[in-house]
This record gives structure tokens, sequence and C-alpha cells, in this order.
């Protein structure tokens, strides 16, 4: 997954070149006004994704790993931020998992 700010977009890709094309696409900013990163680490310009750690055991969809994206503004790149997910609304009851005992009906079967 690729955050930045508010925004974030699921990509699935191995190459740093295709991901960087892949937002230049979304949010038409060109690879060389862009920095990736993992966990606040700039990622290497020379490595794929897979080289600095993202594989498909690191980045599956249930559990996807997050690249962070920061663009340049005049001479420098601005820093990088990321606004963390709001929290979703409380289940509705009949959407709240049920007791394991399982209903009345299962339990006269």
């Amino acid at each position: 997954m690729i955050r930045h700010h508010k925004t974030h977009g699921h990509q699935g890709v191995e190459h740093r070149v295709r991901t960087e094309a892949q937002v230049e696409g979304i949010l038409k900013g060109p690879p060389q006004e862009q920095r990736l990163y993992k966990d606040a680490q700039l990622l290497d310009d020379g490595k794929t994704l897979g080289e600095c750690g993202f594989t498909s055991q690191t980045a599956r969809p249930q559990a996807p790993a997050t690249v962070g994206l920061a663009f340049r503004a005049d001479d420098t790149f601005k820093a990088l931020r990321i606004e963390p997910f709001s929290s979703p609304p409380e289940l509705p009851d009949v959407m709240k998992p049920q007791d394991s005992g399982g209903s009345a009906n299962e339990q006269a079967l």
C-alpha cells in the first residue's frame, strides 16, 4: 500500500520503477519528484522493492506493507507525512460474532 498524507492506494508491483510509474499515473508526480520510504527510511533508488524487504511474505493482501511517499517541493523534498487511518465505527449487533456454543436451533440438531 502506498501512502501519502491521507491518500493511500493498493499496488501490486515488485519493481520500484513500476511503482513510481504507477504513482505518476495516479498522483501526477514524475518519478524524479518522488521519494519512497519503508518505516521512515528512504529506499535506495537502485534497488527493487523486493531488495528493500517487500516480498510476498511481508506484503500480503490481508496485511499489506506500507510504502511512504514524499514529493519534491521546489528544491527540496517535503517531509514524509502519513496520516493514521480513522477508527471504524462499532459493528452492529447483527454483525458481531456469536457465542461459540451455537444457537438453540443448531444445538437441537
